[in-house]
């Protein structure tokens, strides 16, 4: 499927599907595993109907009602859903899938998903196929794609500094961009409000993000601004897919700081009459009114924080330096005012407890705290500044998909955002499946026929014959994230069977020790047909 024709192809594919729901085969089925009796929601969006799933050698033979040969592994699957697995956008566990405490992914297989993207947020590995040589040597729990990360490939040609990339510098990484396509990746990310991808104009992204585009890949961003400039920041993102010719997708849409609720409707109306000129654009969310990063990028502008976090820190402990930068961190504390200190290496006992908090436990003024937490270059933290009338309209629009913007974790006495352990049943456990916001067919779609779409992945996202069995069993009635923001690694609920590719990653309920996952690599296309501007 191009990309350019991708809301009304999925329009065409949901009518399809809903005229042959539950189709019948004549001829009985060659199959190794049938996934028997359940209500089939699968991924197109089209109203649940009941029926079984035949899978042969990793694939999908069969979806809706037909006979088998031979004695298949069969599971009652009466009364629960069977959905595709579930695809995360959004992931940062481009470090964790590389280690062995994490490389499996529990905190994600036991949401139901079976596919994370890498690479987000402008940061990860620029090599990809280093890194994709490595995740098949050492192996994965869940299937890995890859986005080349804008902020990274910057950091590496040009560095940390506070300039434009000289001709020279802007062909390397065009090059290095190519290659990567080549090698496998789904796009590019940035991360607009991080160093050193904030300090890339919109000319020197449009440069890069051509040549992503004649590969046929996509544009992600965390865009410069989500609250006092959302709507100038979507302009720009807008801009980057007409000049560059390429889809071109929002990351954890939303709109922080209490003065800018409601503007997210603005956005969105951006975001539809640029869908209505031709530019294939959608975005993603995670379903809670916190969001989380460094302490750092909260509080000190990207303009002084030059050379990263590090040194930035360095810098502040200089009593002029850190006098300088005072009265924009207090603006910043005024306007994030419920920031919660999620982990430090330099203050662990402030650990789970926001900064006005602190400070009143210890008679100081908060901006006493925030400074001196801003010395910890590392700390992260957990910022409550959303509403949750802009996280429930979001979440109904067609082209947004669910992601978390977490990772692979596991409880190390940290207190970070519950979203990497709940954000799938969350929406649809929770927000579709107790409370009606939404549909459950709407949920699942927008966790994964939505999101492979949004890639260009033909093979995974829905119950289709010829695609992968990339498959999840759930109990709708105990699907529920259990993780909360006083318990951040409560394991979700719900997920009876997890299959990559036909294999069980979770079987009956259990996590299974093998490692079923892959790297999933794009076929680059080398064309400029990717979108129409």
């Amino acid at each position: 499927m191009s990309h350019h024709s991708l809301l009304a192809a999925c329009v065409v594919a949901a009518l399809l599907s809903f005229v042959l729901s539950s189709p019948v085969c004549a001829e009985p089925i060659e199959a190794d595993l049938v996934l028997a009796g359940g209500t089939i929601v699968d991924g197109t969006g089209i109203p649940g109907y009941v029926g079984s799933v035949a899978v042969r050698d990793g694939v999908i033979v069969a979806v809706g009602q037909f006979e088998t040969q031979g004695a298949p592994k069969t599971i009652d699957c009466a009364g629960k859903l069977i959905c595709p697995g579930f695809i995360d956008l959004h992931n940062h566990s481009d470090r964790a899938v590389l280690k062995d405490a994490t490389r499996r992914g529990d905190c994600y297989l036991t949401q139901g998903c079976t596919t994370m993207v890498t690479g987000n947020c402008g940061s990860g590995p620029v090599d990809t196929g280093k890194y994709y040589d490595q995740l098949d040597a050492d192996g994965v729990g869940v299937n890995i794609a890859h986005l080349l990360p804008q902020g990274s490939l910057r950091s590496q040609v040009v560095g940390n500094a506070r300039r434009p990339a000289t001709d020279e510098e802007l062909a390397e990484m065009q090059r290095l961009a190519a290659q990567a396509m080549r090698d496998g990746v789904w796009g590019m990310s940035t991360g607009l409000i991080y160093v050193p991808s904030s300090y890339a104009d919109t000319d020197e992204l449009v440069a890069i993000a051509s040549v992503v585009g004649q590969h046929g890949g996509i544009y992600a961003s965390h865009m410069r601004n989500e609250s006092n400039h959302l709507l100038e920041s979507v302009q720009e993102v807008i801009e980057i897919g007409k000049r560059a010719h390429l889809p071109v997708h929002i990351s954890h849409f939303k709109a922080s700081k209490r003065k800018n609720w409601g503007t997210l409707r603005l956005a969105a109306d951006l975001v539809q009459q640029a869908q209505s000129q031709g530019l294939t654009i959608t975005a993603d969310q995670y379903p809670y009114i916190a969001s989380s990063t460094s302490i750092m990028a909260m509080l000190i502008p990207d303009e002084e924080r030059e050379g990263g976090n590090a040194a930035t820190a360095k810098r502040m402990q200089d009593p002029k330096e850190a006098e300088r930068l005072r009265p924009a961190v207090a603006k910043a504390l005024g306007e994030r005012d419920r920031i919660l200190i999620s982990s430090s290496k330099k203050h662990p006992d402030w650990v789970g407890k926001f900064i006005r908090e602190v400070a009143a436990d210890e008679e100081r003024e908060p901006i006493d705290v925030a400074m001196e937490i801003l010395l910890d270059s590392g700390a992260q933290g957990v910022n409550f500044a959303m509403t949750e009338t802009d996280v429930r309209y979001a979440m109904k629009l067609p082209w947004v998909a669910t992601a978390s913007d977490g990772s692979s974790k596991v409880d190390n006495g940290t207190r970070p955002h519950p979203r990497s352990y709940g954000t799938f049943p969350r929406k649809i456990g929770r927000y579709a499946h107790r409370e009606g916001e939404i549909s459950v067919e709407h949920a699942v779609r927008s966790s994964s026929g939505l999101p492979a779409d949004i890639l260009g992945m033909e093979d995974r996202g829905y119950l289709r014959e010829g695609l992968a069995a990339d498959i999840v069993v759930l109990d709708l009635d105990t699907l529920l994230d259990n993780a909360t923001f006083d318990k951040p690694f409560e394991t979700s609920s719900g997920v009876e069977w997890v299959f990559l590719s036909g294999n069980a990653a979770i079987a009956d309920g259990d996590l299974q020790t093998e490692l079923h996952g892959k790297p999933l690599r794009h076929k680059s296309t080398e064309s400029q047909a990717a979108a129409a501007p």
